[in-house]
């Protein structure tokens, strides 16, 4: 079947930023588009796209730009059309039926849309990415319909106008007008009568004339009776009489369309009444048509003759249309009878039967079509079935239902009265493909393709929703309909599930039990959330997470309000209420945990792995704030307690010309104010997410110290310590993840008045390298601080986050039972990875030095009950999140639930002492006012100063405390018993010889010659190595004797000089510089 209206022209790709994107329609002019439309496909998963937004739908007549023929535009912005391989669109007219269905660089199946189940056409021609701005692809040739015409790349566009190469051979109308439908007579009195003309639109047809002629035998036979002088056709090319009042003759009349007419009304053209014109006042017959009743004499004009039996009916014609409009073979089958009723005039009932004409005087010609057979009917709650997918997917189905909102490209239908069955939705989605022409209220009857939609497509893991597309048929059945009653979720009507949100990989549809069962069984539907409690503030995409009933009846609530997860249980009772404008239209209120928004109305969709809340009534004028305020950590630093905190401060940096402007929007001196009010100033600050100079302009700077003395100043300025900075500058450039060019980092600020950086200290760990642990990751960063004579070794991370993630509510079901499931948990292998490298080297501190002080902190990316966080306290560490109380385990908000990804974990010389607090100034609080997305978490250790017991010249016994204590050799041979704690016995001369240690303890005392070695000038490392000091057991006896060679340095000769004499120890445990610090 020849294509008369098609895609003539389009533009979709050029070089750099696509432009000036679009796609024209040719056809006859006077062709009424309204109701058409383009409908856009991505080709990789054959889902219609509707973004970025344009206007797709025509409406109007096409203007004659010659040969009767012309073209309209739809104009796109940037990136309009996907220029993927392949991608294409869908030409649907009015009707909802797919014209045509093109693609560019391959074909493909359309999955949803008008065109779902078709294959496309691939127009086989493309534009490279090289491709000048201004060019298309365009047909060329000669002819009427697109099989006329072929593809053909062109470098300069006409959009707008026949294409270059491009010839229309036809007209929309005939070259002259014909005659295109008449009523004579009809029911009643004639007082309905008209002619239409049909020819060019918009042109002048007054040198035409319509005549008719006298055909009964009568002394008028052969009379010129009327003559009508035509006019302009309108923009669809119809010229009429209008109505005419018993002008038009009963009986055998002829019309003639003349053109020249010089005659006048009564001039006899049948001189002789023989039937053969003999007189002829007009330069040429142009159109004629004749009707008879059959009377003896009687004569006709026109070689088209229409007579009582002319189409097996014996009725006599009234009038008659051609049909299909302007159909001009010069036979009588051109012609159908109308309606003798008048079916299709305003006022007129008719009787229409099938195959008669309808009466259209000034429009196109159409017969009465059969009526269609009756249609069964399947109720919308049959169509989606207790199950999360309907058993009639790819079926014809037909239904009915109140529409309760529309969306840009579909609307919600829900069953007036439902089943009171809870398992199965009383609602659905119609997918129209574009912006439907149905009003909230209407009574409906949809037919069409019931298909599962799934958002983002199957590798998503999202779950699909049940629509019905397809080429729609909808009737409306009423208007101004009260819609159904939204059902109540809440006490006093359906509790959503507080536990389980599917425990059974979908082996049974649980609506009771199953959060994700319970929303699937409400898709569609009007819901009210009931005295809403906010859990989760307002987000940027326009969502706010809540629990109903003000949150009695929750599980998991913390003492602020937030929902908070743990090993099972994912909180399948939260409720997510989305703004979507195309739905409803209003100002999203900015909330915060604990806010209650009262009763929220809507219907529940599924999108981005959430069911949620579709608002589509105002709620802003009930919400009622709690006054959540920025928590103030009682944590404070003291003489005997450091401080030690995390921070994740969301991709930081000070060049606010790279797409956010962290200095200007004040992210900067939020933070800094937070570290000095909320955090109370802590001594040392693991940061993480920390940007280079430039940000994300990806211009190869890797440093970052711009950024942290930006910190550093604000901090300053918000009357906090001037803090020293330590960046990571063992990460290469873009290896590290996050923005391009960003180089995401671990750093540190620490309080040099509080604690001494151990020189030397600053380490790594692990490698970026390709198939290593931290490759695309952040590398931890190392470093010693003393504190009291205390070293604390800091281990900063940023584990790999969990992007790739399946939603919680999504195909990977039991989602809680899965964390350890990569193809869940998105990259916990690789976190697993990550925490070996660093629990590798934490067994190796502890493993030469039990008692040291180490701790393990940062953004890990990993709840505290999952391998990579879990698997570290087998390094010998305490997680600090295990000693709050279940519920207030959190430093991120996500979704809904309040979840621990931020940790610090501590070696066991700290944990007695440990404090711990997670210090919410972000999380809790609407996205606007957060100077981060994590909230800081904060430890306290007490690490007291170690007592100075000192000697004497004289030979002393020195006895130290339970505590670490600070010995200091006096000149004689002393006596020294440390006592517990972890001591340093400090020598500084060479004539402090002959002492006895009588308790000293391996790996946890030291012996400190740091003096004494730099007063005999050694300069090296290791004294050991070297041979300076000598350790050796002496006899069967339990001492050793610990001697010094103090004479090498010096030049002189070999000469060991007894030193210390050790009771207890063992000489090769001993003969280790852990034991030494020199």
């Amino acid at each position: 079947m020849a294509t008369s209206v098609f895609i003539n022209e389009f533009h979709y790709d050029n070089t750099s930023t696509d432009i000036g994107e679009f796609i024209e329609i040719a056809g006859p002019a006077g062709t009424d588009l309204t109701g058409w439309r383009i409908v856009r496909y991505n080709g990789t998963n054959g889902l219609v796209y509707t973004t970025p937004a344009a206007n797709e739908t025509l409406s109007g007549l096409i203007p004659d730009q010659g040969n009767g023929f012309g073209t309209v535009v739809i104009n796109y912005p940037s990136n309009g059309l996907q220029n993927g391989a392949p991608d294409g669109f869908a030409l649907v007219n009015n009707l909802n039926q797919v014209v045509q269905f093109l693609s560019y660089e391959g074909s493909f199946t359309a999955v949803d849309g008008p065109a779902a189940g078709l294959v496309s056409t691939d127009i086989g021609v493309s534009q490279p990415d090289t491709e000048a701005v201004g060019a298309s692809l365009q047909l060329t040739g000669t002819g009427t319909t697109y099989e006329d015409f072929a593809w053909a790349r062109t470098a300069t566009n006409t959009s707008g106008a026949a294409n270059a190469g491009q010839i229309f051979s036809g007209v929309s109308g005939p070259v002259e007008p014909l005659i295109n439908e008449f009523v004579f007579d009809h029911t009643g009195t004639d007082t309905n009568e008209f002619a239409e003309i049909f020819g060019t639109a918009g042109t002048d047809y007054s040198r035409y004339t319509l005549l008719q002629i006298e055909g009964d035998s009568s002394s008028t036979l052969g009379r010129i009776t009327t003559a009508q002088t035509l006019g302009s056709t309108d923009a669809n090319g119809y010229w009429t009489t209008g109505f005419l009042n018993n002008i038009y003759q009963n009986g055998t009349q002829t019309l003639l369309l003349v053109e020249g007419f010089t005659g006048s009304v009564n001039q006899v053209i049948d001189t002789n009444g023989d039937g053969v014109v003999d007189v002829t006042p007009w330069a040429s017959v142009v159109d004629g048509v004749a009707v008879t009743d059959g009377g003896a004499g009687d004569r006709t004009y026109s070689p088209v003759v229409l007579a009582p039996s002319y189409d097996g009916n014996s009725q006599r014609v009234g009038g008659a249309s051609r049909i299909p409009n302007g159909t001009d073979t010069d036979t009588a089958a051109d012609w159908v009878r109308n309606d003798f009723d008048l079916a299709g005039i305003p006022g007129f009932a008719g009787t229409p039967v099938e195959g008669e004409a309808l009466n259209t005087p000034g429009a196109a010609n159409a017969v009465v079509e059969a009526p269609p057979p009756p249609v069964n009917l399947t109720a919308i709650y049959d169509i989606q079935g207790a199950g999360h997918s309907s058993a009639l997917a790819g079926q014809q189905v037909a239904t009915t239902g109140i529409v309760t909102a529309i969306d840009s490209n579909g609307f919600y239908l829900q069953d007036a009265v439902g089943d009171d069955n809870i398992a199965t939705a009383d609602a659905i989605f119609v997918f129209t493909g574009g912006a439907p022409t149905v009003a909230v209220g209407d009574g409906l009857q949809v037919a069409g393709t019931v298909s599962e939609f799934t958002p983002g497509g199957a590798s998503t893991r999202n779950l699909s929703t049940t629509q019905i597309g397809g080429s729609l048929t909808i009737t409306t059945l009423s208007t101004g309909n009260v819609l159904p009653a939204a059902v109540l979720l809440g006490q006093g009507g359906r509790v959503p599930p507080t536990e389980n949100i599917d425990d059974d990989a979908f082996g049974s549809f649980d609506p009771v039990t199953d959060g994700i069962d319970f929303f699937e069984s409400l898709e569609g539907m009007r819901v009210t959330a009931q005295d809403l409690r906010v859990v989760n503030g307002t987000n940027g995409f326009g969502e706010i997470f809540g629990v109903v009933d003000n949150g009695v009846g929750a599980t998991g609530l913390s003492t602020r309000g937030t929902l908070n997860l743990s090993p099972d249980d994912f909180n399948p009772e939260r409720v997510q209420i989305q703004l979507d404008s195309g739905v409803f239209n209003f100002a999203l209120p900015e909330v915060n945990v604990g806010d209650n928004l009262g009763d929220v109305t809507g219907v529940v969709n599924y999108d981005f792995g959430n069911f949620q809340i579709v608002a589509t009534e105002d709620f802003t004028g009930n919400v009622q704030s709690a006054g959540l305020q920025r928590e103030v950590s009682t944590l404070t630093k003291g003489s005997d307690q450091l401080t030690v905190a995390s921070y994740n401060v969301l991709n930081l940096d000070p060049n606010d010309g790279d797409g956010d402007t962290d200095v200007a929007n004040g992210q900067f001196a939020a933070i800094a104010q937070q570290i000095v009010s909320n955090l109370n100033a802590p001594d040392i600050i693991a940061l993480q997410e920390v940007q280079d100079n430039s940000g994300s302009t990806n211009d190869g700077v890797t440093a970052a110290n711009v950024t942290l003395q930006t910190l550093v100043d604000a901090i300053a300025a918000a009357g906090g310590p001037t803090y020293a900075f330590i960046d990571n500058t063992f990460i290469t450039n873009n290896a590290s993840g996050g923005e391009p060019g960003a180089n995401i980092r671990t750093a540190y600020l620490y309080d040099p008045s509080r604690v001494d950086l151990v020189e030397g200290s600053v380490a790594t760990i692990g490698s970026q390298g390709s198939g290593e642990a931290f490759a695309g990751a952040r590398l931890p960063l190392i470093a010693t601080f003393n504190f009291n004579g205390e070293a604390v070794t800091l281990v900063n991370n940023h584990f790999s986050s969990k992007g790739g993630s399946a939603p919680i509510f999504g195909t990977a079901q039991p989602f809680e039972a899965r964390q350890e499931d990569p193809t869940v948990n998105g990259s916990v292998d690789q976190r697993q990875a990550q925490s070996q490298v660093v629990q590798d080297y934490v067994n190796g501190l502890l493993g030469s030095d039990p008692t040291a002080s180490v701790v393990v902190l940062g953004d890990l990316n990993e709840f505290e009950f999952v391998s990579p966080v879990a698997g570290l306290e087998s390094a010998g560490l305490t997680n600090l999140t295990n000693t709050l109380p279940e519920n207030e385990r959190y430093s991120y908000i996500f979704q809904g639930s309040s979840q621990a990804i931020d940790h610090i974990l501590v070696s066991d010389s700290l944990v007695a002492t440990a404090e711990y607090d997670a210090v919410h100034v972000n999380t809790e609080l609407a996205e606007s006012l957060q100077a981060s997305d994590h909230d800081p978490v904060l430890a306290r250790f007490t690490i007291e100063a170690p007592n100075v017991i000192t000697g004497t010249a004289q030979s002393d016994v020195l006895v130290g405390t339970d505590k670490n204590d600070t010995i200091l050799a006096s000149g004689g041979p002393d006596i020294v018993t440390t006592g517990g704690g972890r001591d340093q016995i400090v020598y500084t001369s060479t004539n402090q010889t002959g002492a006895t240690l009588t308790d000293f303890e391996v790996g946890a005392d030291k012996l400190v010659f740091t003096n004494l070695l730099a007063s005999i000038g050694y300069t090296g490392s290791d004294p050991l190595a070297d041979g300076l000091v000598q350790i050796r057991s002496l006899g069967n006896s339990d001492r050793t004797q610990l001697s010094l060679e103090l004479n090498r340095v010096g030049g002189g000769r070999t000469q060991f000089t007894d030193f210390i004499t050790f009771q207890g120890v063992d000489a090769a445990a001993l003969n280790n510089t852990e034991n030494f610090v020199f």
